[in-house]
């Protein structure tokens, strides 16, 4: 237990520190070439940073043990981060998208497209082995907060990539006489990109939402539960079921009849649901006839 606590706060930190480190060089060679597309590669960066700091406090709230107050636990606090990341992240792009469309607007952007090469063909080297690290961390160690995590490096190194071929479109316009043309590659690539990535966060904050108002799990997590029930005489129909964090919350109904011991059945149920990446909390409600 302590060994997995570890590892996610090491892949939480790294992703903090290179988030610091890639917004501060990203901000800082967007301002020395006007270049809207590594500003806010940039600014996505520190935006990363504030939502790993985040994510690091919600993963001590959420270890924390269950109390008078908090009598299950806080584990709504995961989704809750979650949600708050998908949102920021979504902002961050509607900023930017109607910021490259002004642009668009204005005529367009000149950008030293050599300089910016060297950015981004170091920017994607850098957010790939950071968003590589992450998801063998998220395997090694299943975590909403990592998962969430490594979906933001994804985008960044995506966005990276965009951003290299982009200028290398510029750099080929602008050696072959095109200038009128390359001016135009900047903001371009910032309303392409902008608009495709905003289905990202929408998507995040969707499920997080999901989970807080206590939806019904993904199909992976019913059918294992529907696979234990059966192992000991119940039906699908019997248990009621929502994820909320590192937490599947589970009520099982039995009939009024029905004979066998509670306690022997709650510590049935977790050995055969001891595999999944989730903590399994039982609630048994006995049926009155």
């Amino acid at each position: 237990m302590f060994k997995s606590i570890a590892r996610e706060n090491t892949a939480l930190s790294l992703s903090a520190i290179a988030a610091g480190l890639f917004a501060l060089a990203g901000i800082t060679w967007g301002l020395w070439i006007d270049s809207l597309v590594i500003l806010f590669d940039g600014a996505y960066s520190l935006v990363s940073l504030l939502l790993s700091l985040l994510s690091l406090y919600a993963a001590r709230i959420v270890r924390r043990p269950a109390s008078k107050e908090y009598p299950f636990g806080r584990g709504a606090v995961e989704p809750l981060v979650i949600a708050v990341k998908g949102l920021v992240i979504a902002l961050v792009c509607v900023l930017s998208l109607a910021s490259a469309i002004a642009a668009l607007l204005e005529g367009g952007r000149a950008v030293s497209a050599d300089k910016a090469l060297v950015f981004a063909a170091v920017s994607v080297l850098g957010c790939a082995a950071v968003w590589v690290y992450l998801k063998w961390a998220e395997r090694r160690e299943s975590s909403g907060l990592l998962e969430a995590e490594q979906r933001q490096w994804f985008m960044d190194s995506v966005l990276s990539a965009a951003v290299v071929l982009g200028f290398a479109i510029a750099w080929w316009l602008e050696k072959n006489g095109l200038t009128a043309w390359a001016v135009y590659a900047d903001p371009v690539m910032m309303v392409v990109i902008s608009a495709y990535f905003i289905l990202v966060p929408v998507k995040m904050t969707v499920g997080a939402v999901r989970e807080l108002m206590l939806a019904a799990p993904p199909a992976e997590f019913a059918e294992e539960v529907h696979d234990a029930l059966s192992s000991v005489g119940l039906a699908p129909e019997q248990v009621k079921m929502a994820k909320v964090g590192p937490n599947l919350m589970m009520e099982i109904s039995l009939p009024a009849n029905w004979s066998g011991q509670s306690d022997r059945l709650k510590r049935s149920l977790l050995r055969h649901l001891s595999g999944l990446p989730v903590r399994p909390a039982i609630f048994i409600r006995s049926l009155i006839s």
